[in-house]
């Protein structure tokens, strides 16, 4: 996992920084980025709200995972739901952790830092199951998902905004382990 520690995140402080491994990560331009600084500030002020991060030993932010108990009344929620009780699966959104998201930098991928950042914020969680959304693409993070017992619930989901569609995974809690 390189030089990397796993710990508790103070997100509210180091928003910036995380949002700058997200547009590494994902390709975000300046404005979505300042989006999506409302909306994970937003965000961490929900109940049972959490971040851990990924640091060097210099302190730098190379990875991010934030998530919170799921609540049917939140846009995500409002979203995926159609596309679940399609399929018979909208109970995935009661009792449950969503996952909202997680982001490791491109140059620390496939080192296992994601993993022990998705691993370790699912461990402290009370739910018995969690929930997330990814892009609905073969991807090293969905084969990532799979690995630790993720299956898809849903796919070709559309959020409004979002240019590609996207895969509404789940997974009973504690999450596999290899």
């Amino acid at each position: 996992m390189d030089d990397v520690a796993v710990g508790p995140l103070d997100l509210v402080a180091r928003v910036d920084d995380a949002l700058a491994v997200q547009a590494l990560a994902f390709g975000l331009t300046d404005d979505e980025i300042a989006v999506r600084r409302h909306i994970v500030l937003r965000h961490l002020t929900c109940p049972g709200a959490r971040a851990l991060g990924a640091t060097t030993p210099a302190g730098r932010l190379v990875g991010f995972v934030y998530g919170m108990p799921n609540d049917r009344a939140h846009w995500w929620s409002t979203v995926v739901e159609p596309y679940l009780h399609s399929e018979g699966l909208d109970h995935w959104l009661d009792d449950s952790f969503v996952i909202t998201e997680l982001h490791v930098h491109p140059a620390h991928q496939q080192h296992g830092i994601g993993r022990a950042l998705i691993t370790r914020i699912t461990d402290e969680a009370r739910e018995p199951r969690s929930i997330l959304s990814a892009i609905d693409t073969e991807s090293p993070a969905r084969g990532l998902y799979r690995a630790l017992g993720y299956r898809d619930l849903a796919r070709r989901v559309l959020f409004p905004g979002a240019p590609t569609p996207y895969a509404v995974m789940g997974a009973p809690l504690p999450l596999r382990r290899p």
